[in-house]
């Protein structure tokens, strides 16, 4: 069938009768169709021979260009703090929950944040028909979809492509691709991201983060039983959804879980053990491609403990005298999962040794390394019964907001997911942060092991259904949902106190975002006008820009907004210089050891204060300290004195 003989057959045809046709042409020829349902011209072109097809092997969707820009255009938001919904700000230490659109807060938190996130875990939407897609800027309307992607000809559509067809997944996938490629800048090189998905959309998950993260850098697909009875409205009853996990770099690595209720079968001085075969198990390893690992090990069967257990030795003597090579069951050649010169240094440097040999039946000879760790590798189905769906409304239920929010993430599900990407200090970021099941699981983990995670979770101010018991109950945005959440865990609301006290130690800040008191404006010449009436307009322009940024703005704002986008972490710490003639700040960042800014808001900035500045420059030189002042504060003399004096230290907003 060619593209005219389909035009053809079809040029007449009703709407219904067209979608009718399409569909048989689909179920007897899927092949001819995009993933998206609509019909693959270029395919059927390529049947004539005439216009080969340009095969490649890769992702597209309509809307994939528009999306990807989406993630790299400027933002013209900044983070507005809220102290009515803090709680213990005083001992915040980098805790924070944003309300806001997550694209825009990403954007803001990149100056700050690059490359300092240690684990990402999100709950996006899972597509399912009923839950909520996000309706960025860039996304198209209807009748533009249909014409970006060439399903409209002189006004008459050429196939079946419903709205379920030709917009279902590009939309989800339109929301998700912008923000995991500002997510991965977020990341440590050693980061880690998990996404939970179910069936809809894990298929596309999987190959845009391949795109964005590399397919190299997936680490699995854990499947989760989250309801062990079934969601029964198809015929196969679903009791599962996923938890996708990539890496950043080669870098990264997961750690291992503990072993619940694990005890050791040996023990010596050191304390308890288990053996494991030094030699390397997996086939594709052995003497054929690691010859350097293929030597033998010699044993002294005399030697034998009450347990059978014989010293080794990598040298032949008359006391080590049998010889034992790595060889498996068929007596093939494999190889030792050690090298021997690290062999020879624990043998060696170890008062007690750690690898020894024991005769197996056969009269043959195994070598073991004495295994004490506690942990195991993370398997991929996870069935713990505290993972599964109800969990999460238990636990919500128990701090007293039954109800209130639909599906939450069980925390246990999240202790373990963090549990594995992070250890004591890290920072993880959860930009669909729900009720804030994040900041309990973190909460609790830290309480458990010791730690000091730091967590950051962004809402969308999304509203409550006005007939829910959330709206009913007072919160009229989910947002309100995820502040109560985390405050209610910190005070240990709803828990005994002799089983479990709150976090007093613990707070976080609350910010909401908001537009910037910087905004972006831009000036073109008018051709209808002379050079000089230009120029004029400019400096107009200028003056205005520059006079409006302050409208509406409070000075703790803008300096919020200042450090932030000067790359200062949220938990930065300020304080004053005693002497200054105006109010000049000492900045210094969560990690910093010194100050590594001096920041100056008055408007305008005195003489006295610039003089004072320009004295601190030696200091400021000498440690590498940033000098962050307003262009608007600042006259034409002070501007020259100031970039002299400071050269590239010097940043004007």
């Amino acid at each position: 069938m060619t593209q005219a003989h389909l035009a053809a057959d079809f040029d007449f045809a009703s709407p219904d009768l067209l979608s009718e046709r399409l569909s048989a042409l689909k179920a007897q020829l899927p092949e001819f169709f995009t993933a998206d349902g609509k019909i693959d011209l270029q395919a059927l072109a390529s049947l004539d021979g005439v216009a080969p097809m340009r095969e490649h092997y890769r992702f597209e969707w309509s809307g994939k260009t528009a999306a990807r820009r989406a993630a790299y255009n400027p933002t013209n938001s900044t983070l507005t703090f809220l102290d009515a919904q803090s709680v213990n700000i005083e001992h915040a230490k980098g805790n924070a929950i944003v309300e806001g659109e997550n694209l825009e807060v990403l954007k803001l938190l990149l100056a700050a944040y690059r490359r300092q996130v240690k684990c990402i875990y999100i709950d996006p939407p899972y597509n399912t028909g009923n839950d909520f897609v996000y309706d960025d800027d860039y996304k198209e309307g209807r009748t533009p979809y249909w014409q970006h992607t060439g399903q409209v000809e002189n006004g008459v559509r050429i196939d079946s492509n419903t709205e379920s067809d030709g917009r279902y997944h590009s939309n989800w996938l339109n929301m998700i691709y912008p923000r995991l490629i500002v997510a991965r800048e977020l990341l440590r090189d050693d980061g880690v991201i998990f996404v939970s998905i179910d069936d809809n959309e894990v298929h596309n998950l999987r190959k845009v983060m391949d795109e964005v993260f590399g397919e190299e850098n997936f680490q699995g697909q854990i499947t989760v039983q989250s309801n062990k009875g079934g969601q029964d409205y198809k015929d196969l009853a679903k009791t599962h959804e996923y938890v996708v996990c990539y890496s950043k770099t080669e870098e990264a690595s997961l750690l291992e879980l503990e072993k619940s209720g694990h005890t050791f079968p040996y023990s010596d001085q050191n304390g308890g053990f288990e053996i494991r075969e030094l030699r390397n198990r997996n086939p594709k390893f052995g003497r054929f491609n690691r010859p350097n690992l293929f030597y033998p090990i010699y044993v002294d069967p005399t030697s034998a403990d009450e347990r059978g257990l014989c010293e080794i030795s990598v040298v032949e003597s008359t006391k080590f005298t049998v010889k034992a090579l790595p060889l498996n069951s068929l007596q093939e050649e494999s190889c030792w999962r050690w090298g021997q010169e690290t062999l020879n240094k624990s043998l060696t440097s170890n008062e007690t040794p750690e690898v020894m040999a024991k005769q197996k039946t056969d009269g043959g000879w195994n070598i073991y390394e004495k295994y004490r760790s506690s942990t195991s590798k993370a398997k991929t189905i996870w069935d713990d019964t505290s993972f599964r769906t109800e969990q999460g409304t238990i636990e919500l239920g128990e701090i007293g907001l039954k109800g209130l929010f639909d599906h939450p993430k069980p925390p246990p599900l999240l202790r373990q997911i963090y549990a594995l990407g992070t250890a004591n200090n890290d920072l993880i970021l959860d930009f669909f942060g729900g009720s804030g099941s994040t900041a309990q699981a973190v909460l609790e983990l830290n309480k458990a092991d010791g730690g000091n995670r730091k967590f950051i979770l962004v809402q969308l101010p999304e509203l409550t259904d006005p007939k829910s018991e959330a709206h009913k109950a007072g919160y009229q945005k989910i947002s309100d949902i995820t502040f109560e959440r985390v405050k209610r865990v910190i005070q240990g609301y709803g828990k005994k106190p002799d089983t479990q006290a709150g976090h007093p130690q613990t707070g976080f800040a609350a910010y909401r975002l908001s537009r910037s008191h910087f905004p972006r404006q831009d000036w073109a010449p008018d051709p209808q006008v002379s050079q000089t009436d230009n120029a004029a307009a400019f400096e107009t322009w200028v003056r205005q820009y520059e006079s409006s940024l302050y409208l509406q703005a409070t000075p703790n704002h803008v300096l919020d907004e200042v450090l932030l986008k000067s790359g200062f972490d949220l938990a930065r710490r300020l304080e004053p210089m005693p002497s200054a003639p105006q109010t000049v700040w000492q900045v210094w960042r969560s990690t910093d050891t010194a100050p590594s800014a001096l920041l100056c808001l008055e408007t305008p900035v005195n003489s006295n204060t610039v003089d004072f500045l320009v004295a601190q420059v030696q200091t400021c030189k000498t440690n590498g300290t940033r000098l962050i002042v307003l262009a608007a504060a600042l006259d034409a003399t002070a501007k020259w004195n100031l970039r002299h004096a400071f050269e590239k230290l010097l940043t004007i907003f």
